[in-house]
């Protein structure tokens, strides 16, 4: 089994003059980045291998959360950024099958895109909301019944869950 995290960055700011790319996580994104990295480990979400987006929001998302979830192997993936669900899918494929959890920390609406492309199973309810919304600092998790990250495809995914800052704490937002 394959177990995959699509992780959306946390609440960002937009200061005069910084190129998308440099863009920092303003206050809330600072709270909810930590507090979705404890949720992870509480609930035994601790991944083998983290492929993170180059862009500053996203490090500094992982880089909050990482202390929660113990010593993972991270890459930083520039292919991430602002990337199209196919393209993420393809960074995801070329993950090494010694990892069986992978979280991908990155950016909507790839993302959301991906994860309802993925998830061909799951609760319904789960599946519909994610085809609506997939806030900031909100991840899915992803199971597929395969050995190889390679094998993973649209539709063969079940939705184990999907968790929004505001279901953690309603103070978070999101």
């Amino acid at each position: 089994m394959r177990r995959l995290i699509l992780l959306r960055h946390a609440k960002s700011d937009r200061p005069a003059g910084v190129a998308d790319h440099e863009r920092p996580l303003n206050d809330r994104g600072r709270r909810a980045a930590p507090a979705v990295g404890a949720h992870l480990a509480e609930a035994g979400l601790r991944p083998d291998l983290a492929l993170v987006s180059t862009a500053t929001r996203t490090r500094e998302t992982w880089e909050a959360m990482a202390a929660a979830l113990g010593n993972v192997e991270t890459r930083l993936q520039r292919e991430i950024y602002e990337a199209p669900a196919n393209r993420i899918l393809r960074v995801i494929r070329d993950a090494p099958d010694s990892a069986a959890t992978v979280i991908v920390v990155g950016h909507n609406p790839g993302l959301g895109d991906l994860a309802s492309d993925l998830a061909g199973e799951g609760p319904r309810a789960a599946r519909n909301r994610l085809g609506l919304e997939f806030p900031t600092a909100a991840y899915v998790v992803i199971d597929f019944d395969t050995d190889r990250w390679a094998d993973i495809a649209p539709g063969q995914g079940r939705l184990d869950r999907f968790v929004r800052p505001r279901d953690i704490n309603p103070d978070l937002g999101g």
